[in-house]
């Protein structure tokens, strides 16, 4: 059985170098499974094996569902990020958090900008027998540090590389 502990508290010690400090890089591959669509029936699996989901189109989407889709994949993960940073510094600040817990709801919807599609998020915080000052202080420094809020609030660097795309070759 592995030990699982939090990171240490130096984890939040500011990088002063002038050049994003890349320190871990999760990647994952989706296939189109058998409708040959990664949202509708889709295989995501990650390079170490670890994460090996179907993905389905929920009802609401007009799918079959029984699998898990990509906005519940990222409501995971803002909410587990965002649960860590604020463990982080409710340490660093001897407020002790045992029950508490980060909700994330991630929408998928239609942009009024272009018509085509957008995602909101809307992070719910419970932090019982916390004083409202404190935690709502942690919360305000949570949202600095954690880089799902930071994205959310002022996007990511993005890059979408075609290297790889080869065109089918025709045979005589």
């Amino acid at each position: 059985m592995t030990d699982l502990r939090p990171p240490p508290i130096s984890v939040l010690d500011k990088h002063l170098g002038t050049e994003f400090l890349p320190l871990y890089t999760a990647t994952v591959r989706v296939n189109g499974g058998e409708s040959r669509h990664g949202r509708a029936s889709g295989v995501a699996r990650s390079d170490d094996g670890a994460l090996d989901v179907r993905l389905r189109m929920p009802e609401q989407l007009g799918g079959p569902g029984g699998g898990t889709n990509p906005e519940q994949l990222f409501a995971a993960g803002f909410a587990a990020c965002f649960h860590g940073a604020l463990s982080l510094l409710a340490a660093r600040a001897n407020v002790a958090i045992p029950d508490s817990e980060v909700i994330a709801k991630v929408t998928f919807g239609r942009d009024p900008v272009d018509g085509l599609f957008a995602l909101t998020a809307d992070i719910r915080i419970r932090l019982p027998g916390v004083d409202r000052a404190i935690a709502e202080e942690l919360v305000r420094n949570t949202e600095r540090i954690c880089p799902y809020a930071k994205m959310a609030r002022t996007g990511i660097d993005c890059v979408v590389d075609t290297d790889d795309i080869r065109p089918v070759t025709e045979r005589p």
